[in-house]
C-alpha cells in the first residue's frame, strides 16, 4: 500500500477527549474515529490488526475443536423473559421494539440464544461434547464509555460455548479453552497473566480472566511468585491475621467520645491502633439494610459481600438510612445491640479481644467489645480487600500486585442456563439428563487497545509483529530524487513479491515528518532509502521495538525482513 492512497489520517495534536494511552496513540495513528459515545469506527490500520487477532483466535478455536456459527445480534425477549434475566440484567441492555411492539435487545452475550438454539438440535449424548464460537459485535450500554476502545457501548468479541454431558466433561472443555487462550495470547505477543475472577452477572461456579499487565490497566490483580496464585483483588483470597492473640479479655466499657466519627479518629482517642477498632458499615441491598463489620484498618470487597450475601445489587447506605435503622448518627454505630438488622462479620474480627465499636449512642463507643461475648453476627466471611501486607493465601509468601486488562475471561457455567432454558438429552439408558455448559469470552477490540497500552514509547506506537498492520514501512529520504525513489519503488515490489506486507511513503514530504508518522504508527521494520542506497547500495533497517539500525545489502533485504517478521508455527 502506498502512503499517499492509505486512508490514515494522522493528528499531531492529542485529542483532548483522550484519557488513556492507547486512545490517544489510536486516534493519531488514524486508526479510529468517534462515531458517538462508546462507539468506533476503525479505518484501515485499525481493521487490518483486528483481522489479524480475529485469524489467530478463529485458528485456535478450531483447533481446541470449537465450530464458527453466526447468532443474531437482535434478540427477542422472550428468550432472556425464559431465562430470568431480561428484568435483572440492568440499563446496560440496549432495549427496542419492532413495529408490532414486541420486545428484543441488542445481544450484550449471547447465553440465551445458543442454549435455545442447541436445546432445539441436539437430543442425544453421542451429539456431545460441542463447542460453538462466533466473533461478533456486542452492545452494552455503559453508564460511562471511555478510555477509547476498553469501554465501549459497541465492541467486537469472540464467545464460545461448551455443551457437555456432565461436569468431568465440562472440565475437559474448559481446560481446552484455558490451553487455547494461553496459546492465543502468546502468539498475538503480549504479556499476560492468567487470574482467578469473579463470575460476575455472567455466573458459574468458577472462572478466570487473562489480562494483559499494562499500567494503566483499570484492575488490580495479586499474584505469588512462589507458588504461581494469581487472582483478580475482587477475587483474591484473605488470611485472617490476628494481632490480639496475646491480650485477655476484658470487661465492657462504655466511654464518650465528643466529636469522634471515623475509625482514624476513633483510634487516636483511646491511643490504640485502627486495627484495634471494628468498622460497622450499612449496605442497602436487594434483601434490605445489612451490617457489615470490618477492621478499622480494612476496606469492604462489595463483590465478595455480594456474591456471600447471594443479593442482585447492593450500595452503601444513606445517612438516613442507618440513622433510621440504628437511632443514631454515622460514627457512633456499632453492632452491640443492633436488633433485626443481618449482620455480617468479615472473618478477620472474630480474633479480636479488645476492639472498640459504636455504642448506637451519639457520641459514644465501647471499649474492649469482645466479639461472640458482646455481640453476635449472622453470618461471618472473607468480605475484605487484600493488601500488600497480607501473604499469599496458597502457600503464606510474599504476593504482589500489577495492573492489568482482562481481554479474555473462562466461565464453568455448569448448568445454570441450560436447567432453567431446558437444554437436555438423552444419556445411554435413555433416561433425560440436563447439559453442563461452559463460556468463554475474548474482547477482539479491546485486546487491540491492550495491545497498543502495553507496547508503546514516548514516539508512538510499537507494534508486535504478528497483530501489526503491516510488517515494514519503505521511506524514500526524498521522493523527488529519481535514483531514490527508483530503489524505493523496486525494494517495495520485491516485498510485496516475497509476501510481506509493506508500506511505501511515496509522498513529497520532508524526511523528518515521514520518519515522524513511522514511528506513530510503529510497523516492526522502517527502510530508509537514501545516500547510502544509492551509493553503496546498502539500505538502513530500523526496528522499532528496540531502535536497533543496520544496514544490509541490497540484494539480502527481502531474506532479512523475511525471517524477521515470519510467524513461528504454533506448538502442536
Amino acid at each position: 500500500m502506498r502512503i499517499s492512497q492509505l486512508f490514515a489520517p494522522t493528528l499531531r495534536e492529542v485529542p483532548a477527549e483522550a484519557e488513556i494511552i492507547s486512545h490517544r496513540l489510536m486516534l493519531r495513528a488514524g486508526m479510529i474515529r468517534k462515531a458517538t459515545s462508546g462507539m468506533y469506527s476503525y479505518l484501515p490500520l485499525a481493521q487490518k490488526s483486528l483481522r489479524k487477532i480475529s485469524d489467530i483466535v478463529r485458528d485456535e478455536m478450531n483447533r481446541a475443536g470449537g465450530q464458527e456459527v453466526g447468532l443474531p445480534i437482535v434478540q427477542p425477549a422472550e428468550l432472556w423473559m425464559e431465562s430470568g434475566r431480561w428484568y435483572v440484567y440492568g440499563d446496560e441492555m440496549f432495549r427496542l421494539r419492532d413495529r408490532h411492539q414486541r420486545d428484543f435487545c441488542l445481544g450484550p452475550t449471547h447465553e440465551e440464544i445458543i442454549t435455545t438454539l442447541v436445546r432445539g438440535e441436539v437430543h442425544s449424548y453421542r451429539q456431545l461434547p460441542l463447542l460453538l464460537y462466533q466473533i461478533q459485535n456486542k452492545y452494552r450500554d455503559e453508564r460511562r464509555p471511555r478510555f477509547g476502545l476498553m469501554r465501549c457501548r459497541e465492541f467486537i468479541m469472540k464467545d464460545l460455548y461448551s455443551f457437555d454431558t456432565d461436569e468431568a466433561g465440562m472440565d475437559i472443555s474448559y481446560k481446552k479453552m484455558h490451553e487455547a487462550y494461553s496459546r492465543i495470547f502468546t502468539r498475538l505477543g503480549l504479556d499476560y497473566r492468567v487470574v482467578e475472577a469473579d463470575s460476575g452477572a455472567i455466573g458459574g461456579s468458577s472462572s478466570h480472566e487473562f489480562m494483559v499487565t499494562a499500567g494503566s490497566g483499570e484492575a488490580a490483580i495479586v499474584y505469588c511468585d512462589s507458588c504461581g496464585y494469581a487472582a483478580n483483588v475482587e477475587k483474591a483470597e484473605t488470611e485472617p491475621e490476628n494481632l490480639q492473640s496475646e491480650l485477655s479479655p476484658m470487661p465492657l466499657e462504655l466511654v464518650k467520645t465528643p466529636g469522634v466519627k471515623t475509625a482514624e479518629d476513633v483510634a487516636a482517642y483511646f491511643e490504640i491502633a485502627v486495627s484495634d477498632v471494628i468498622k460497622t458499615l450499612f449496605y442497602q441491598t436487594d434483601q434490605g439494610v445489612i451490617a457489615v463489620l470490618i477492621r478499622g484498618d480494612r476496606n469492604v470487597n462489595e463483590t465478595k459481600l455480594q456474591n456471600l450475601l447471594g443479593c442482585l445489587w447492593l450500595e452503601l447506605a444513606g445517612d438516613s438510612s442507618v440513622k433510621e435503622a440504628t437511632g443514631c448518627a454515622v460514627g457512633s454505630v456499632g453492632p452491640i445491640g443492633l436488633k433485626e438488622i443481618r449482620i455480617i462479620a468479615d472473618a478477620e474480627i472474630i480474633s479480636l479481644k479488645r476492639a472498640v465499636v459504636g455504642a448506637n449512642k451519639e457520641d459514644c463507643h465501647y471499649r474492649n467489645a469482645q466479639p461472640g461475648r458482646d455481640f453476635s453476627w449472622n453470618t461471618a466471611g472473607d468480605v475484605r480487600n487484600i493488601e500488600s501486607s497480607d501473604v499469599c493465601p496458597r502457600c503464606g509468601s510474599e504476593i504482589s500486585f500489577a495492573r492489568g486488562i482482562e481481554v479474555g475471561h473462562i466461565f464453568k457455567l455448569g448448568s445454570k442456563y441450560s436447567s432453567v432454558l431446558n437444554a437436555a438429552y438423552l444419556d445411554e439408558k435413555g433416561q433425560e439428563q440436563t447439559m453442563v455448559m461452559g463460556c468463554y469470552g475474548i474482547g477482539v477490540s479491546r485486546t487491540l487497545a491492550a495491545a497498543v497500552e502495553q507496547n508503546n514509547d514516548e514516539n508512538g506506537i510499537i507494534w508486535p509483529i504478528p497483530i501489526a498492520p503491516y510488517h515494514v514501512t519503505v521511506v524514500p529520504v526524498s521522493w523527488q530524487d529519481e535514483q531514490q525513489r527508483a530503489i524505493a519503488e523496486k525494494l517495495y515490489q520485491d516485498l510485496l513479491a516475497a509476501g510481506i506486507e509493506v508500506l511505501l511513503d511515496d509522498r513529497n514530504e520532508r524526511a523528518g515528518v515521514k520518519f515522524k508518522d513511522a514511528d506513530l504508527i510503529g510497523l516492526p521494520y522502517r527502510l530508509t532509502i537514501g545516500k547510502k542506497a544509492v551509493l553503496e547500495n546498502l539500505v538502513e533497517v530500523k526496528e522499532r521495538r528496540s531502535g536497533q539500525v543496520d544496514f544490509v545489502a541490497m540484494d539480502e533485504i527481502v531474506g532479512y525482513i523475511k525471517s524477521a517478521v515470519e510467524p513461528v508455527a504454533p506448538d502442536s
